[in-house]
């Protein structure tokens, strides 16, 4: 029997080790507490888009090209929106916008953020808990010379072009975290990092007051997985914030994000060089072929991440 695991996930990078787990773990035995400091409101709809990532991937509804979004969209509403003169440079396909206004719908009728995620992802047939970190306002931003940015300013409208001089988490200090993601937390046996931007897909859960806790004292196995391949991101700016917010762009650095939350880091057999220093650090190293572009590659390295936190365990239990 798979043990009982619970992964952090943010982006697409979230997204691809959480179908590589859901096709190695039983529904019932995994759960994703997934980012919600980058949703923001576009055109009178709430849109979450992480957690949308999340559903859509898992529902194998995604757009496999871009990693986001659905597959096979149009986007007439937006054409039209742009024809009215409104900003259309966050793209949101036709299909995509029944999620968005279901999600605004049942939040002005006061439904939990929390119960509308699981409502949207059942009603795709997404059988996997998939849980929100907290129900409250949680906001990512982002200061440039420009300026503060929200995360989709800066991410989509930008481009990632503006360099990033400081990162925080508007509403993190008042948040309140779910009783799902706590618990969640507190029963894995095993405790997962996705290979997820540190600075600002995983950064905003921990920052929820009661979750970095949680995970600190948790009795799981907790193993992080690296965003980074060959120093580098496969996609995203995850590299250049690490710079930004004085870490290391290396496995050193992911590691010094997560310094006190993970007995172990999965890292790319390009990045083997890195394993020395690491384990001088007392972080317990897994080299393999980190990069997920197809569904065997997922579940290969979701079966190798649980079967080191099993070896890791045993180790335990030995000495």
């Amino acid at each position: 029997m798979t043990p009982r695991v619970t992964l952090l996930a943010g982006g697409v990078g979230g997204a691809k080790l959480a179908e590589g787990l859901a096709a190695v773990c039983s529904p019932e035995r995994l759960s994703i507490i997934g980012n919600v400091a980058d949703d923001q409101e576009f055109h009178g709809l709430w849109v979450s888009p992480d957690i949308d990532t999340l559903t859509y991937s898992l529902a194998n509804l995604i757009d496999r090209r871009q990693g986001w979004g659905l597959a096979d969209e149009s986007h007439r509403v937006l054409a039209g929106l742009e024809r009215l003169g409104c900003e259309t440079w966050m793209s949101l396909g036709d299909r995509d916008m029944a999620t968005h206004i279901f999600r605004t719908q049942l939040r002005r009728q006061g439904v939990r953020p929390s119960a509308i995620a699981q409502r949207i992802a059942e009603s795709l047939g997404v059988g996997i808990d998939l849980l929100l970190p907290t129900d409250d306002p949680l906001q990512t931003t982002v200061k440039t010379q420009q300026g503060w940015l929200a995360f989709q300013e800066y991410f989509v409208r930008e481009r990632c072009q503006p360099e990033v001089l400081e990162v925080r988490f508007e509403g993190a200090a008042a948040a309140r975290p779910t009783p799902e993601a706590l618990a969640a937390i507190e029963t894995a046996e095993v405790l997962l990092i996705a290979p997820s931007n540190p600075v600002v897909s995983i950064a905003p859960i921990l920052a929820v007051p009661g979750i970095r806790r949680a995970v600190e004292t948790s009795r799981a196995l907790r193993l992080a997985v690296s965003p980074l391949i060959g120093g580098r991101t496969v996609k995203g700016p995850a590299d250049r914030m690490l710079t930004a917010m004085g870490h290391a762009c290396s496995n050193r650095g992911v590691a010094a994000c997560y310094a006190g939350l993970i007995d172990g880091l999965v890292i790319d057999e390009s990045d083997r060089a890195d394993r020395t220093a690491l384990e001088t650090e007392g972080v317990t190293v897994l080299t393999t072929d980190t990069l997920m572009t197809h569904a065997d590659e997922k579940a290969r390295l979701a079966e190798e991440t649980l079967a080191f936190a099993a070896a890791l365990r045993r180790e335990e239990v030995e000495a």
